[in-house]
């Protein structure tokens, strides 16, 4: 009886996370890829055995993270939409397979010194899950500090900038200056529609001004999906009665409203 040891495969995860960036990870890499290879997200979605909703939500979820999108979709005529793969979704895309390669070698050398190293912990992969639908890589601008709270205006692209209002505290805990990257979180349920030319109403207010790109319909319930330009989405979930009232089909124009207290940074 031989008795050699069976020989163990490693397979080495990979997580992305940049400084106050969310976390990308091999799925969505995956996504990006097959959409560049087949040409559209419906494509990828049947290559890859996803929904497209799945797809879809992926590759905005990067688009939304990332300083410039990753793939640009083109408007459809009668053989339907496509996707483009941008120079910036390229090199996400070698940058994370480089690393992953090296990562494996690493791994698989680590493991070949002998059994002190535990297997499992090479094969588990680290990654950031929240349950706000809305997640946006911000630059922050400016801090208007009172004496328990701090008025947050941060850049989420060149043409957009969101508010957040948090305590001195949390401010002073995420070392929260101008030029600082973080994440902004903001649940979709917390977010409100409105015709396109209606402004907040409350003070600290948000309003991001787009276009129904997306509708998903429940029992009571209807999920809206905002293109907000430069590639980057906001999602709100509303009754569906208001979304009938409010003419919100796809390529409507509306106004989505969010509070600034309803808004979480997060920083690495």
């Amino acid at each position: 009886m031989s008795s050699r040891k069976p020989e163990r495969a490693v397979e080495a995860l990979l997580t992305l996370r940049g400084e106050g960036m969310g976390a990308v990870g091999r799925e969505r890499i995956a996504m990006l890829e097959a959409a560049a290879e087949h040409g559209s997200i419906t494509a990828a979605a049947k290559a890859l055995g996803f929904s497209y909703k799945a797809v879809w939500d992926g590759i905005n979820a990067i688009n939304n993270l990332v300083p410039r999108p990753v793939l640009i979709g083109r408007a459809g005529g009668a053989g339907g939409g496509g996707a483009e793969l941008t120079d910036e979704g390229r090199r996400l895309i070698l940058s994370f397979r480089r690393l992953e390669e090296k990562l494996s070698r690493v791994s698989a050398a680590l493991l070949e010194e002998g059994d002190d190293i535990h297997p499992e912990l090479l094969l588990w992969g680290i990654a950031m899950k929240t349950s706000a639908r809305n997640a946006f890589r911000c630059k922050v601008r400016q801090l208007r500090r009172e004496a328990v709270n701090v008025e947050v205006v941060l850049d989420v692209t060149d043409g957009h900038a969101l508010t957040a209002i948090i305590t001195n505290d949390s401010a002073d805990d995420l070392e929260l200056a101008p030029g600082r990257e973080v994440v902004a979180l903001i649940k979709a349920s917390f977010v409100m529609l409105a015709p396109a030319d209606e402004a907040p109403r409350q003070s600290g207010g948000n309003c991001f001004t787009g276009t129904v790109v997306k509708r998903v319909d429940g029992e009571t319930s209807a999920e809206i999906v905002l293109d907000i330009g430069d590639e980057k989405t906001l999602v709100a979930v509303i009754a569906k009665a208001d979304a009938d009232l409010l003419r919100l089909s796809v390529g409507a124009e509306a106004c989505a409203l969010f509070s600034a207290g309803h808004v979480i940074l997060a920083a690495g």
